[in-house]
């Protein structure tokens, strides 16, 4: 995809962003050529991949092995109820759902298992990666990925109405073994609100769009805590480990 320059369609669709202070031209330019993985298309990357679409990233590649189940329709907004009549593969409702959104955008779906020994293959083109997923397993996978490849990533984490985000820079900040060392027991069934997923999945993509753009101040080296319930926000600055295996000397 030539990002070159950008169309009248696109500088009409965007320009309400493209107005905002810093952003303009360049930073919009700078999205039409990112490219963004997005571990997990469910509770979390539904609106995410929504917003970055919306935004105008060029391409994004998602990655989930899962078929919708009805139990995913109250916050999987990218699945609907013949999605999940139809069993079909998440990335493929996914996909249909934002190229009605964007024409222009360009995707890539990954329908394999993510483990150790294939990531490399199918996530190593992305530039910046959102971790989406519930699964801490999977998770760590990522994590020693993105500080291999030096690659930033975005961590979100929700249950119930309460969640958390930060971002993970390889080299700049702790990564997500530092702040996990011990691997939280891996629940059958999580309880979540739908629109608690919505909020964090829409952070993760904002996360996202400052790293592409330099536009304001990413969450690197601190971790966002809320509690939607009773509305507290909270923003705590986390250290690396001097003895993570991951990202340690």
């Amino acid at each position: 995809m030539s990002t070159a320059r950008l169309s009248a369609k696109e500088r009409e669709k965007y320009s309400r962003q493209m107005v905002m202070e810093g952003f303009g031209e360049k930073a919009q330019l700078k999205l039409k050529g990112a490219t963004v993985g997005i571990l997990g298309v469910g509770g979390l990357g539904s609106p995410a991949s929504m917003y970055l679409a919306a935004a105008g990233t060029g391409h994004l590649i998602l990655a989930d092995d899962q078929k919708v189940e009805r139990s995913n329709l109250n916050r999987q907004l990218l699945h609907w109820e013949q999605d999940a009549e139809s069993s079909r593969y998440k990335v493929e409702s996914a996909a249909e759902k934002l190229k009605g959104l964007n024409s222009d955008l360009m995707l890539t779906l990954r329908t394999e298992r993510i483990h150790q020994n294939n990531i490399a293959l199918l996530l190593d083109d992305a530039d910046i990666m959102l971790d989406c997923t519930d699964n801490f397993e999977t998770r760590m996978v990522l994590n020693a990925f993105c500080v291999s490849t030096k690659k930033p990533f975005v961590h979100a984490g929700v249950e119930g109405m309460a969640g958390q985000i930060t971002t993970i820079v390889p080299g700049r900040s702790p990564c997500l073994r530092c702040l996990f060392p011990r691997l939280p027991p891996q629940k059958t069934s999580i309880p979540i609100l739908g629109a608690a997923a919505g909020v964090f999945g829409s952070m993760q993509a904002v996360e996202a769009m400052k790293l592409i753009t330099g536009v304001g101040q990413p969450l690197i080296g601190r971790m966002l805590v809320a509690d939607l319930g009773c509305n507290s926000w909270d923003v705590i600055e986390i250290e690396p480990d001097p003895d993570c295996p991951v990202c340690g000397p």
